[in-house]
């Protein structure tokens, strides 16, 4: 059994050995910064000199720093600010609103029909200055409407060619044709249609400006026909048209759009082919007028010319118009009842031989007579 003292010693010599060990190994020019530490050395009571092993650095984006591991990351909680994208907006059409889909496609009638004052006394008719809107514009006119009548009328809308707006008066020439109907016994509205005083100035390309003016009105007629008001004699199911020029072209266009139209008169009128119209809007202005409007590609044409439409009309027609015309080609309505008999439509047409724009005299009352006889034989 080995002694206490005995023990003691040997403490010693291996205390001495230690430090004789450590001394060797470590000089004593050493800093602590430039220790390795040896293998067995306890971690903990160094922790300043451990070094991570070695490993691929990650690849951060730029604006991204390295977060040390067990340290608490902020989060952001703000919504990160959306860019668009950039897009391409399509190109406006510049026919928009005037081709004859847009035409079809909005809405008419708003508002309503006002007598604004007697203008006339006749035996068997009175005449009235009217207005209505038509759209954002006010329309003036004036409506014959016959005496003695308890029964509800068939309406006719009267359609004026053209006169300068300058010298325009509300008892334009076609006066005397709605004289005439209402003397028979039709309800006549007479428009002026816009850019014509009293009316207002509006857009009017193509002159559907026009057309859109006729379509408010005889919405106003569906509306308020048959009501107590100006229009209680008029028959809202029976609407015709009469066109003279430049309002036989007014005339295809509303022919065209709407269903609503029992019969049509067409009187020397213009062309269902706008590129025909402006060529002669051409010659008669002396290049003053026209040349946009011909500019126009033909795929653009074809949705704004009634030419293309004849196809959709319902109403019965007829046509007249004088050989001897030397502002509107008569071979323009000779053209256009081809091919309305072409698509099988109810069309009667009249040559007047030797006959002028305007006719007179008993030519003029020959058309007349034609003109109450096709009205009486298409009646419902």
């Amino acid at each position: 059994m080995v002694s206490y003292p005995l023990r003691k010693a040997t403490w010693l010599v291996v205390l001495q050995a230690v430090y004789m060990l450590l001394t060797a190994c470590i000089p004593l020019t050493t800093t602590p910064q430039d220790l390795v530490l040896p293998t067995l050395m306890p971690v903990a009571e160094f922790p300043q000199l451990i070094t991570a092993p070695a490993s691929p650095t990650p690849m951060l984006p730029p604006t991204e720093t390295a977060v040390p591991t067990g340290t608490a990351v902020p989060v952001n909680t703000a919504v990160p600010t959306l860019t668009a994208t950039p897009t391409i907006s399509p190109t406006p059409d510049p026919y928009a609103g005037y081709t004859i889909a847009d035409l079809r496609a909005r809405r008419y009638g708003d508002g309503a029909l006002q007598i604004v004052e007697v203008m006339e006394e006749r035996p068997r008719f009175t005449r009235y200055l009217v207005s209505y809107p038509s759209d954002d514009l006010t329309i003036y006119g004036f409506m014959n409407v016959p005496k003695n009548s308890a029964t509800p009328l068939p309406v006719v809308l009267l359609l004026h060619g053209y006169v300068n707006p300058a010298t325009y008066n509300v008892k334009a020439y076609t006066t005397s044709h709605a004289d005439s109907l209402a003397d028979a016994g039709y309800l006549v509205i007479h428009p002026n249609y816009r850019n014509h005083p009293p009316s207002d100035t509006g857009s009017n390309p193509f002159r559907a400006g026009f057309a859109i003016d006729v379509l408010n009105l005889m919405a106003l007629v569906q509306k308020q026909g048959g009501q107590v008001g100006p229009l209680q004699l008029a028959d809202p199911t029976d609407i015709n048209l009469w066109g003279h020029s430049m309002g036989g072209g007014v005339a295809l266009r509303v022919l065209v759009v709407s269903p609503d139209v029992r019969t049509a008169v067409l009187y020397g009128s213009m062309s269902a082919d706008e590129y025909l119209n402006y060529e002669k809007i051409f010659e008669w202005t002396d290049g003053r007028s026209g040349q946009e409007e011909l500019a126009i590609p033909p795929s653009d044409m074809a949705r704004i010319a009634p030419i293309n439409y004849l196809a959709d009309i319902t109403a019965a027609i007829s046509i007249h118009h004088g050989t001897a015309d030397t502002q509107v080609p008569f071979a323009w309505s000779s053209d256009l009842c081809e091919q309305l008999r072409a698509l099988q439509k109810g069309v009667t047409c009249y040559t007047y031989t030797s006959q002028p724009h305007y006719f007179t005299g008993a030519t003029d009352d020959l058309f007349r007579q034609r003109v109450l006889d096709f009205f009486a034989q298409n009646e419902g």
